[in-house]
């Protein structure tokens, strides 16, 4: 193993890979609320073999799923590989056979075979459990066993990870970036899946440069498209220097397109040069779009065009504001909360509507970093904050919503979170009142080894 391997950040402390494939009850601590019955599915980044790229990124590594499912007072947790055409090449061969965002580092059985990871996040529509990284096409496992059915193919292409479910129609809105054979393409694609699970719609437009367009927007009537400066270049990764890097010197852009439009009518807003990784939400509201976002002043984890060390930022909640009537083409920042903050949610049976409450893991230590030690709610309508603050040197997941009932109002419900407990070198589920967060958990499962630092969850009810 290489000294560059060994010491790579994203293979150390929660972030190394746990590789065992494991069934457990968990030890409860606390009373579980007698109306969460349910499942929360994880998702996140755990190679197993060695990388062969001695500057492994965290976002390239096989997709391994959390499932914690609670019922009756109990918790059961279930870990399963994403077993991808990937995964099962590598399992083969006993060794890592692709290069990450480093194509030319790949093996030559590598060549032409599918390299989907399906490792960031993972839901569930019309019937199917849904494991998704913006590569590929989502990837389908049995919601029960985590057994894979493989490719969703009617998707056709690229699909984000960060598809949205409107609360209303039941479809399910979704894009995807860097379409078609050729690396970094600067072509996007806008697609809806009904409410059956059948895809409706796939069409193809141009984004202004080639960018990474982690997640996107969307309210009742509207789509956007955030196409920041951290952008793709095939003559870079060619020449060793890195395929995906921020370069500030370009401006941002916002597409904003009504979503039954063709994307030739998108119009385009612009901001200054920052990034984001997740919006909270988006709604329409006196004649503009109101949208919560986490926003960097520089994208963060990955270099500059020249392959330096970009600067270490940390996101701020920011209300973004666009004009649908046409006097102007410039999106109104205005910082709403001074935390360090990512993996933004909400109470999901508003998302793309107005609503109140929103929730984020933090950062209270200002390290500028993506750990975080926080779970906080704030209050849009106040602008309160309150916050969980864990043990020094632990380190929180987003936290996942689930509400109280169907008919629940806005906010009333638990938090779901995984947390890392440094000093005992495993994790924990915990459970939270959503509008009480500050009295911390009322609940704790206790899982007896690490749960590795992740992306995105879900909850499906019982």
């Amino acid at each position: 193993m290489s000294e560059k391997i060994r010491s790579n950040p994203y293979l150390t402390g929660n972030f190394a890979p746990v590789r065992s494939e494991d069934d457990f009850d968990l030890e409860v601590v606390g009373d579980l609320p007698a109306g969460l019955e349910g499942v929360l599915y994880r998702t996140g980044p755990n190679p197993q073999f060695q990388p062969l790229d001695p500057n492994y990124h965290w976002f390239t590594g096989d997709g391994m799923v959390h499932a914690f499912r609670i019922g009756g007072g109990k918790v059961a947790y279930r870990n399963r590989y994403v077993r991808t055409p990937k995964w099962e090449l590598e399992r083969q061969h006993g060794r890592a056979l692709f290069g990450g965002f480093n194509p030319m580092l790949s093996d030559p059985l590598a060549a032409g075979q599918d390299s989907g990871v399906a490792n960031t996040n993972i839901l569930f529509h019309a019937g199917r459990l849904l494991a998704l990284e913006e590569g590929h096409m989502p990837f389908e496992i049995d919601r029960d066993t985590l057994e894979p059915r493989g490719y969703a193919s009617e998707y056709v292409g690229r699909v984000t990870a960060h598809p949205k479910l409107d609360p209303k129609t039941g479809e399910m809105i979704w894009f995807g970036y860097g379409v078609g054979p050729q690396p970094f393409s600067t072509t996007m694609s806008y697609g809806v899946t009904d409410a059956s699970g059948k895809v409706v719609r796939r069409t193809d437009f141009e984004a202004p440069y080639s960018a990474m367009v982690h997640d996107f927007l969307v309210t009742e009537n509207y789509v956007l498209f955030p196409v920041m400066p951290l952008t793709g270049s095939l003559e870079r990764a060619m020449k060793g220097l890195p395929g995906y890097a921020w370069e500030p010197d370009k401006p941002s852009y916002v597409g904003l397109m009504k979503r039954g439009d063709d994307p030739s009518r998108i119009r385009w807003f612009t901001t200054q040069p920052g990034y984001v990784f997740h919006p909270m939400n988006a709604y329409e509201a006196d004649g503009k779009i109101v949208a919560e976002v986490c926003l960097y002043d520089a994208a963060p984890l990955f270099p500059l065009a020249d392959g330096r060390h970009g600067s270490r930022s940390g996101a701020r909640l920011t209300r973004w504001e666009f004009d649908l009537t046409g006097a102007t083409d410039q999106v109104k920042e205005t910082p709403i909360d001074d935390l360090d903050s990512e993996f933004p949610r909400l109470d999901e049976r508003f998302a793309g509507l107005a609503y109140r409450h929103g929730y984020y893991a933090a950062d209270t230590t200002g390290a500028k970093s993506v750990k975080m030690n926080a779970i906080a709610h704030i209050d849009l309508k106040t602008g309160a904050r309150k916050a969980c603050t864990f043990e020094p040197g632990d380190q929180v997941s987003e936290p996942v919503f689930v509400p109280r009932s169907e008919t629940a109002p806005e906010g009333e419900g638990w938090l779901t979170a995984v947390v890392w407990r440094a000093a005992e070198n495993r994790s924990d589920l915990v459970v939270l009142d959503a509008s009480d967060v500050d009295r911390g958990p009322i609940a704790v499962a206790k899982v007896p080894r690490r749960v590795p630092f992740g992306f995105h969850g879900n909850w499906v009810g019982a």
